[in-house]
């Protein structure tokens, strides 16, 4: 009995030091440690590079649907606000789910230094930040001053605290604004 209490010491010993050399699984295990930090930056990377894409193809579209109005194309093409819109909207390569969210502020000023660019959203908002102003949309005569704005509250989809949300409701606001002078149509 004592011979056999004593095999079965020595059996379950030499399993335990194999099972402490035992290295089969280790990848796994590593793979499973490292897996949701490098998955987190990887999304992280792909979000931001995304974010800078429709960042400038915001700036584009309105780049050149302003163009319009410069020219005095738009004074018989784009008649309102949502023609305007319409006309950015379809230069944004369908990055953009939700052209309706656009917000479109076109606006004739006196002159260069009265030019007051600010984001239509209330800075201090605590959940949903709705638009604080409604659009317009003046496309001004020939030779006048003009600043047009476009904004758009793009769904950050990986907010881990990395600052790609500016607004409380896990959204980032794009802004693209140019300011010019009309050509001298009549």
């Amino acid at each position: 009995m004592a011979t056999r209490l004593g095999s079965l010491i020595r059996r379950v010993l030499w399993r335990r030091r194999g099972f402490g050399r035992d290295e089969r699984g280790a990848t796994i295990i590593e793979f499973g440690l490292l897996a949701v930090p490098f998955f987190s930056i990887l999304g992280a990377i792909l979000e931001t590079s995304i974010i800078f894409l429709s960042t400038q193809a915001l700036d584009s579209a309105v780049q050149d649907a302003s163009r319009l109005v410069r020219t005095g194309q738009a004074r018989s093409t784009i008649l309102t606000a949502d023609d305007f819109r319409q006309e950015v909207c379809g230069r944004l390569f369908g990055l953009f789910r939700d052209c309706d969210g656009l917000f479109v502020d076109v606006q004739q000023v006196s002159n260069f230094a009265s030019v007051n660019v600010s984001p239509p959203v209330d800075p201090t908002c605590a959940t949903a930040c709705e638009w604080s102003r409604g659009d317009a949309y003046q496309p001004g005569q020939g030779s006048s001053i003009m600043v047009v704005q476009v904004y758009y509250k793009w769904p950050v989809m990986l907010n881990f605290g990395l600052g790609l949300a500016d607004l409380p409701d896990s959204k980032r606001l794009f802004a693209a604004v140019t300011v010019f002078r009309n050509e001298p149509f009549t």
